[in-house]
């Protein structure tokens, strides 16, 4: 079967919709024609001149990496520096480039749920969960169609609570309407008021969609003038968000996690506060920058929060309430490659897809 750029985007992004990136990203696709058959797919973290390179030797013409090789607007491209020559080699050899950053850190299937896995936690959970991306819909529906939107609007992505899809709150009710000139009404006569037994029907959707609900629902509905409103709500999506936190299998000394930490994210070096005499087992992880979740992880309860990227003076932020660890940037998000390789490889078993061999990490240790 042959696949276009524009369905490895629609299928990642289904998994990890852009509408969940920060405001300071660039997730998406920055090089390519969306309409391109896809050859072949070199998964990285960073995109840089030599992935670009490989990506070209292995016959790919497709880049998925977490990191967007540009985050601001170019306003030349010379070659004066390692971005501008990286997309020109691409440019030149016919190579997309697809960024799927912090709307992956977002997910709970994303960047922290590898890192999770790798250390073995349990019960991975969101630490802090988004609010405002969740949003209503009510509208009115004519007894006999009801059935028939419903199912409408389930297809298109409404009523999913969790783990539950098809999540409906259906009340019976009496509408009324007056057409006036101009209008061709499905039920009733111009210029005579008319009453319909309707059912007023709730349910909650992702606010991204809301342009595709609201079509669905005009589309569906019999009515020339479809009565709605959608209200954006401050519930808290459990399933997106920022960090994980998560148990151990079994308590172990701070010492011993760090240990294990180490090993099982295969690290040179880590930095760390300091290692009291309590056991730990409840532990806060955030993939990359991670020090705006402090608070989140000390009111979790967590004994240990893992991250990236600590300034020297946002150590002392730990005060003796959580243990904190530094792995490193890239350390930390490395196996995001993999996530994307697996979840490509599963969904595109036709294409070949590879991991990049390139060490794009820019810093070295003695």
């Amino acid at each position: 079967m042959v696949y276009l750029i524009k369905d490895i985007i629609s299928y990642l992004e289904n998994l990890a919709p852009t509408a969940y990136q920060e405001s300071y990203d660039n997730a998406g696709l920055i090089v390519g024609d969306p309409m391109t058959e896809v050859k072949g797919i070199i998964c990285s973290l960073d995109v840089t001149e030599d992935v670009v390179k490989e990506a070209k030797e292995k016959n790919c013409n497709l880049i998925v990496a977490h990191h967007p090789i540009v985050f601001r607007g170019l306003k030349s491209l010379t070659g004066k520096n390692y971005i501008e020559r990286t997309v020109i080699n691409a440019i030149k050899n016919d190579i997309a480039i697809y960024a799927i950053h912090t709307n992956l850190d977002a997910v709970s299937q994303g960047v922290n749920r590898k890192i999770a896995e790798k250390i073995g936690l349990l019960n991975p959970k969101i630490l802090a969960p988004k609010k405002g991306i969740i949003s209503k819909l009510s509208t009115f529906i004519p007894k006999t169609n009801v059935d028939k939107v419903l199912e409408d609007l389930f297809a298109a992505g409404a009523g999913e609570i969790g783990n539950y899809s098809n999540c409906s709150f259906k009340s019976e009710g009496t509408g009324s309407f007056l057409p006036q000139d101009g209008a061709e009404p499905t039920l009733g006569r111009k210029g005579e008021l008319s009453t319909v037994e309707e059912t007023k029907v709730e349910l909650i959707f992702p606010s991204h969609l809301e342009n595709k609900i609201i079509n669905t629902l005009k589309t569906s509905h019999p009515y020339e003038e479809v009565a709605y409103y959608i209200q954006i709500l401050e519930n808290k999506n459990q399933d997106v968000g920022s960090g994980m936190i998560g148990t151990l299998p079994d308590p172990m000394s701070g010492r011993d996690f760090l240990l294990h930490l180490k090993a099982s994210m295969d690290l040179k070096v880590l930095k760390h506060t300091h290692i009291s005499d309590k056991k730990v087992s409840k532990i806060a992880i955030c993939g990359g920058a991670g020090i705006f979740l402090l608070n989140n992880a000390k009111r979790s309860g967590a004994d240990v929060f893992v991250t990236a990227d600590i300034k020297y003076h946002e150590f002392f932020d730990a005060e003796k309430d959580i243990l904190l660890a530094d792995i490193g940037h890239y350390e930390s998000e490395i196996y995001t490659k993999e996530l994307l390789k697996d979840i490509l490889s599963r969904k595109f078993s036709n294409i070949a897809t590879y991991l990049t061999n390139v060490i794009t990490n820019p810093i070295s240790y003695l």
